[in-house]
């Protein structure tokens, strides 16, 4: 159910603004009432400037957020991004805008507004999963990630959609029903983290969260429009996050520019006890992501197009013909483009082993270490049919796992080593900066239909870091995404060549199905 809070009743007098000074500090009656701020598409940095400015409060701008998901989440084209509010949301902004007021900012995330995929930790407030079964799984504490959003001083505004247990790529889930595109509303969001990428394609809030096991980032992103990361493995903790592969998760932010993607990554990446793999980032990240956009990025890259993973079947014709004038673009910018193959990369991505086999133990895990968690195993969830049809199949196939300790899973993990041996090798006698490659060879299937395309593997399984950009739309009106997968640590270079494409193509705009609402509040003292 969703926790509304009440409206704000902002100060009207006295307005303390540039203008307002401009014009000698008239008295509030002879005021004209303000421009209207309007949160639509904008950026964490320019949020950030209108709070400095004293032009919005950032409880205002948690209303503004609240008011577009009333309007558009809820009822008009029902997006059905948000399975639940944050009910300490407007009192947590309102705290945040004091202590500015008083002690100032505490950096570039001070007072935004933030949404979270239901299944990170966030304490006071159940993670779901997406699924009746743990409607009621209450976390003791947060996420890590969550954590350091909040030490940054984020708003954390509510958690979005996924597809159940993270185990699709479409959004449904029992608890949360079917999340829509935005860009068209018969047509899924992509997924896992679909209600996250829609909820940001619709500017439900600054920047959001979601995880990618294989895709749940990257394929969101580019059917919403969004640039996602998925990092590199042991960048950031997964600590709180429940699980779906040890093996393969990853989680991170998905922004509706690379400038917010460096800005959150910046909040949350760096070594946490709580995740082994971690135990080394924070001798990996740069003092910022920040520091690594740079208009000029692409002067002088070299580039390797995937030419295996750009069309496959005829239905990934209409994505190749854009990702076709994104080369073009990308040599147009600066860059040299050559196309490349990897021997045998066909039969090393083709294995879904290594996740199926290590759901259940996995979920197992982290339900027993949550206290008074409604169910403990898969099999019960099974048993009692706690879940939406639509990932019944998976979930039974992860059920009849009795161990990992096969030869069949084994073989998986080693497979994961060839890969990424052979992806780095070929980088490196091409001396390529990066491969490309459509983040999906398809574009949005119509809701209940397959969904087709899907290149998350490479990523997925190698380990290694990808970034998705903005890169055009199809004749249907929907959203291409362009990814670029570097070695490992390399987030600087992915995040300075996403840069200068953004920057030198201009692809992101917002969905028709959610315009601005015009919604005018008052400038603040």
């Amino acid at each position: 159910m969703t926790t509304r809070a009440s409206r704000v009743t902002p100060p009207f007098c006295p307005l303390f603004t540039a203008w307002l000074f401009l014009l000698g500090g008239a008295a509030c009656s002879e005021v004209l009432p303000p421009e209207p701020f309007e949160v639509t598409e904008k950026s964490i940095t320019e949020l950030q400037m209108a709070m400095e400015a004293r032009v919005v409060l950032s409880e205002q701008l948690v209303e503004m957020y609240l008011a577009r998901i009333e309007a558009y989440d809820e009822h008009g084209p029902a997006i059905n991004a948000i399975i639940v509010l944050n009910p300490e949301a407007v009192e947590t902004a309102r705290a945040l805008d004091e202590e500015r007021r008083v002690a100032g900012s505490r950096g570039p995330l001070h007072g935004i507004p933030v949404l979270i995929k239901d299944n990170y930790d966030l304490a006071g407030l159940p993670t779901t999963n997406g699924s009746i079964a743990m409607a009621d799984v209450l976390p003791p504490d947060d996420a890590f990630q969550v954590r350091r959003l909040r030490e940054a001083g984020a708003v954390i505004l509510g958690k979005t959609n996924l597809h159940e247990f993270a185990r699709g790529i479409t959004t449904i889930s029992s608890i949360g029903g079917q999340t829509r595109n935005p860009y068209d509303t018969s047509r899924n969001p992509g997924g896992s983290s679909g209600g996250t990428g829609a909820a940001m394609a619709a500017s439900f809030a600054a920047a959001g969260m979601g995880s990618d096991t294989c895709g749940s980032i990257r394929i969101p992103s580019m059917h919403n429009n969004l640039v996602g990361l998925r990092g590199t493995e042991g960048l950031s903790s997964r600590d709180g996050v429940v699980p779906l592969s040890h093996t393969q998760d990853i989680a991170g932010p998905l922004t509706r520019s690379v400038t917010d993607l460096a800005i959150m990554l910046d909040a949350t990446v760096g070594t946490d006890p709580a995740d082994p793999v971690t135990l080394d980032a924070n001798n990996r990240i740069p003092a910022t992501y920040t520091s690594s956009l740079d208009v000029n990025g692409l002067e002088d890259a070299r580039l390797g197009l995937l030419t295996m993973l750009v069309v496959q079947e005829s239905e990934d014709e209409t994505v190749a013909d854009v990702i076709s004038t994104a080369v073009d673009d990308l040599e147009g910018l600066g860059a040299e483009v050559v196309e490349v193959e990897i021997d045998g990369l066909a039969e090393l991505l083709d294995t879904y082993v290594v996740l199926s086999h290590e759901f259940k133990f996995d979920l197992e895990a982290y339900l027993a270490a949550t206290p008074a968690a409604p169910v403990s195993s898969l099999a019960q969830i099974l048993a009692e049919r706690l879940h939406h049809p639509a990932v019944r199949e998976r979930l039974e196939q992860s059920n009849a796992v009795e161990s990992l300790d096969t030869d069949e899973y084994r073989e998986a993990l080693g497979r994961r080593d060839v890969l990424r041996r052979a992806v780095l090798a070929t980088m490196a006698e091409l001396e390529i900066d990066a491969l490309v490659y459509p983040t999906m060879r398809q574009q949005a299937a119509r809701i209940g239909e397959r969904q087709g395309g899907d290149n998350c593997r490479l990523s997925a399984h190698s380990g290694l870091p990808a970034i998705t950009v903005p890169a055009g739309f199809t004749p249907d009106g929907m959203p291409v995404g362009l990814e670029m997968l570097g070695r490992p640590f390399a987030e600087p270079k992915l995040i300075a060549l996403a840069y200068a494409f953004e920057q030198g193509t201009g692809h992101r705009r917002p969905p028709s199905s959610t315009p601005p609402l015009g919604m005018t509040d008052p400038v603040v003292q």
